[in-house]
């Protein structure tokens, strides 16, 4: 099975430093729906593993979060394609749960899921605690310069042998060719 991991905000939408706390602050990158559906025709499961620390903070609830999510699958889905799950962490930043980027839980949740070893399953992320918490399991950096990616270039703590895109659509360029 072919699986890719997809952080949300900063790679499929445009993030805000103030947190996506409704479904009208919810934007699509351009190129990143119609991405996730060239990964889905070329047989890709796509799968999507995101912090959502503003849960835990209340700034949003589960039924806001659930709705941005919707509103995510719906514009996918008009473009052609699909997610396979959507994992979250809710816990806020200064959490001890397993869960939160950089610690590899919901990657083991994934593998859990799809019955996979997640060794060298591409993850693709705009921020370093996206590509650490794959690669403490084995994954494949795949680092986009949308969001916080090109910030997130220059830090000297970027994984070894992450691959750099210039977005979403390039990875998916690369992935399907």
């Amino acid at each position: 099975m072919k699986l890719i991991v997809l952080d949300r905000d900063g790679v499929i939408n445009v993030d805000s430093d103030q947190f996506i706390k409704s479904p009208d602050e919810w934007k699509p990158i351009p190129g990143s729906l119609e991405a996730i559906a060239r990964l889905n025709e070329s047989g890709w499961r796509v799968v999507v593993a995101s912090n959502q620390s503003g849960v835990g903070r209340g700034l949003f609830d589960m039924d806001t979060l659930n709705a941005i999510n919707e509103k995510m699958t719906k514009a996918i889905a008009q473009a052609g394609g699909r997610l396979d799950a959507i994992f979250f962490c809710p816990h806020p930043a200064d959490s001890t749960c397993d869960c939160r980027k950089p610690k590899p839980g919901m990657f083991l949740q994934i593998a859990e899921r799809f019955n996979v070893d997640m060794k060298c399953v591409p993850v693709v992320g705009d921020s370093l605690r996206d590509l650490q918490a794959g690669v403490a399991v084995g994954c494949q950096p795949y680092l986009v310069l949308t969001g916080k990616g090109a910030k997130t270039q220059a830090d000297p703590a970027l994984p070894a042998g992450t691959l750099v895109f210039p977005d979403l659509a390039a990875v998916a360029a690369q992935l399907s060719a």
